[in-house]
């Protein structure tokens, strides 16, 4: 537990393990939580990786960011950071949602320091209204447990999950609710009104061992706008998986740490 000043934040973050650096970094509200929720499952079967858990400006324990107004805020941030923990070092990046558009200016910006990119259910078009997305759908409810939940509760549960039981709850509320809870509604809102870079992505073929991780029911972002970007990642696995949502890491966790297994034997294959 650290925090890393940069020029216009301080950044909280959290290291686990030794090895080579993996960035991990959330999506649009809640905090690290998120991704080490759904990451230390995988990484505690493996020696060899130093896991960097950031909280971005204007969520979770993130301070002083006030002086962030846009995505190229964001991404400044995230790079100077980079450049204060990670000099001149190689490293791994794996971004959810929000995240992964963050990862993805990070290619664009440091290609050369990157060994490989995880993407899950990752942000493709900025725009919402550009973006093609179904309508959200519940897949499978546990009626007896969701009667439990107050209405509250369950009108949010409903919205962002496609599983709805016990095993889905608890981990949303650990992973996701409880951050986005303490983020900065006026931060998001600032940032929201700027919130596609002011420069292109995926303008040059991303040539290391990637994977797209994509919800056949997310509601969010879709996943058929990521495979309209396939050919820009030659040594990337797009997966498509049934009843999952924008939360995919949370409702298919065994195809989920398999995938990522996977991508990491090509990492250590690679390298």
């Amino acid at each position: 537990m650290a925090y890393c000043k940069v020029s216009n934040a301080e950044i909280y973050y959290e290291e686990v393990g030794e090895g080579i650096p993996i960035l991990l970094i959330h999506g649009f509200a809640p905090d690290h939580r998120l991704m080490s929720g759904c990451m230390e499952p995988v990484f505690t079967e493996r020696n060899g990786f130093r896991c960097i858990y950031i909280d971005l400006p204007g969520m979770g324990l993130t301070k002083n960011y006030n002086e962030i107004s846009s995505s190229d805020d964001m991404l400044n941030a995230v790079l100077e950071f980079i450049e204060a923990v990670l000099p001149n070092q190689k490293f791994l990046i794996a971004g959810e949602s929000y995240g992964g558009y963050i990862a993805r200016g990070i290619i664009e910006k440091h290609r050369e320091q990157i060994l490989g990119a995880a993407f899950i259910c990752p942000v493709i078009i900025p725009n919402k209204e550009e973006r093609t997305v179904d309508e959200h759908k519940i897949m499978r409810s546990d009626e007896q447990f969701i009667a439990s939940l107050t209405n509250d509760e369950l009108e949010d549960f409903k919205a962002n999950q496609v599983i709805l039981d016990e095993y889905n709850w608890v981990r949303y509320n650990e992973e996701v609710l409880n951050g986005c809870k303490i983020a900065d509604e006026n931060l998001l809102i600032k940032v929201m009104a700027k919130y596609e870079f002011s420069f292109k992505v995926d303008q040059v073929e991303f040539e290391k061992p990637s994977v797209f991780l994509l919800g056949r029911q997310d509601s969010v972002v879709g996943f058929k706008d990521a495979l309209e970007i396939i050919d820009k990642f030659p040594r990337g696995t797009f997966t498509v998986l049934d009843t999952a949502g924008h939360n995919l890491q949370i409702e298919q966790p065994v195809i989920f740490n398999s995938l990522l297994h996977e991508w990491l034997d090509r990492i250590d294959a690679s390298l």
